[in-house]
């Protein structure tokens, strides 16, 4: 065996628990050269201004940690295949280790580095750390690919078993010669002219904010979490979902942390399923990898979406005269999250009220959430708008006021987030424009000057939804 040095090339798995290109590189003996690479292949997605943010912090967290165990994190930009080759001729490196991704431009690169590695006599493996189960691993019983969630999901579950995930290596020997690294500062990844981010200091990215934010869960949000979890100004959910993303924490750990704390029942199962929807999105975007882009159901490709920047520009900046709507992107914007019961809202009010493709959602909340996932930002929003795998029917528009006085019935989410609306008593604070004058000026509000009134009827939204799915039923309910 060889002695050259392991580069360990880290993507979206910045921890070192459970990381299975990390152990394997530990488990090797030899030197361990950890590489991040800031990809800037056109063939890729740019990372949005709110995930930018994200990786800053979390590549400082990973940077610690790693340091901690005897490591150097080196860091390098440009096309990321190129510098992995560079890297180890530079370094002599003996194996490249890494963990899959999913989305196809990413296979399409991973595949075409593995084999030209391997070509010069380098070593090239790939692990699995962000899913329960392998997407294509999970098949019909013909051999093929789910299209609906209930079937899937119980089919996936047969194939969890036993879960043990691995600790963290306890050192990492360094090579002779550390590579040459830019830094973190150099990329700039954290916003400046201006710094947006104040409202994004309740994050803790990282390993141990992944933590963190789990124990926090088990110990108080995940009893009530499936009533809780549709209560936006409750703290019920989890928060995991960017720790998720970025790989800060695993699947196969929350798993074991749940069995290990003893959750079971009606909450852990409902928490389970919602990993489950994870794993499903995943699986979906494999067998079809042109999701992010193209409708699942190709009846949609003939919806007669509108062209409406003014709306798109008002729902964007939560300004479209509903409050549980505008709560929502505001507080997208503020905190880089949005509560995920006010997703379905607000991509509903996208889609159905003002008839916008949900490729502008999808666009908008790839640049503000820092938790964009290709796989889950794309499916959810197919799902929402109904031209997805197990979509919701598109006749299924939601109430954006029954929906805040179900969820957000005293009020407190919108207050917090539209609080020009605050002194506004209960039986108005979700529909506004039916105040009378005398209650609107005690509570100093201003319809059209201090809070839009809506930019559209529900009502005639509702109607002219339905007519234009009218046009393509046929084919968009098979």
């Amino acid at each position: 065996m060889t002695t050259g040095p392991v580069i360990v090339w880290f993507r979206q798995d910045l921890r070192l628990a459970d990381n299975p290109a990390l152990a394997a590189a530990a488990r090797s003996g030899r030197p361990v050269i950890p590489l991040y690479v800031l990809e800037e292949n056109p063939a890729f997605r740019p990372l949005g201004g709110a995930a930018r943010w994200w990786l800053d912090k979390s590549l400082r967290a990973l940077s610690a940690d790693l340091a901690a165990r005897g490591g150097r994190l080196i860091l390098r930009r440009g096309d990321a295949a190129r510098i992995v080759e560079t890297l180890a001729a530079e370094t002599g490196a003996s194996g490249v280790y890494w963990n899959r991704l999913y989305d196809p431009a990413a296979i399409e690169r991973d595949g075409d580095l593995k084999a030209a590695l391997k070509s010069v006599g380098v070593e090239a493996a790939s692990g699995s750390a962000a899913l329960l189960n392998e997407p294509w691993t999970v098949k019909t019983g013909t051999g093929g690919d789910y299209k609906v969630f209930t079937p899937y999901w119980r089919a996936a579950l047969g194939q969890v078993g036993l879960v043990e995930p691995e600790p963290a290596p306890g050192a990492l020997p360094p090579p002779a010669a550390h590579p040459d690294s830019d830094t973190l500062d150099d990329w700039a990844l954290h916003p400046h002219g201006p710094d947006w981010s104040g409202g994004f200091a309740a994050w803790t990215p990282g390993e141990a904010g992944a933590w963190s934010a789990l124990r926090r869960f088990l110990d108080g949000g995940l009893a009530d979490y499936p009533e809780g979890r549709d209560r936006p100004a409750e703290p019920a959910t989890s928060r995991l979902s960017p720790h998720l993303h970025w790989g800060e924490i695993g699947p196969r750990q929350i798993w074991r942390a749940l069995a290990d704390h003893g959750a079971d029942g009606v909450a852990a199962e409902k928490f389970r399923s919602e990993l489950g929807w994870r794993e499903f999105n995943h699986h979906v975007l494999y067998h079809r990898p042109t999701l992010p882009t193209d409708a699942f159901k190709p009846a949609f490709d003939a919806f007669p979406w509108r062209a409406d920047p003014a709306a798109l520009a008002a729902w964007s900046r939560g300004r479209t005269g509903y409050p549980i709507v505008d709560a929502g992107m505001r507080e997208l914007w503020v905190t880089g999250w949005m509560h995920n019961r006010v997703r379905m809202i607000v991509a509903s009010f996208l889609t159905k009220h003002l008839l916008l493709d949900w490729r502008a959602g999808e666009a908008w909340f790839w640049d503000t959430l820092v938790d964009a996932d290709i796989a889950q930002n794309a499916a959810n929003w197919q799902w929402v708008a109904g031209c997805g795998a197990d979509a919701a029917p598109y006749f299924r528009i939601f109430n954006p006021v029954l929906q805040g006085e179900k969820f957000d019935a005293d009020g407190r989410y919108v207050r917090r987030w539209a609080p020009e609306l605050a002194r506004l008593p209960d039986r108005f604070l979700h529909r506004p424009w039916e105040a009378p004058a005398a209650v609107l000026a005690a509570a100093g509000v201003e319809l059209g000057r201090t809070y839009p009134r809506p930019i559209v009827d529900h009502a005639a939204a509702r109607r002219r939804a339905l007519e234009a799915f009218e046009r393509i039923r046929t084919g968009a309910d098979e």
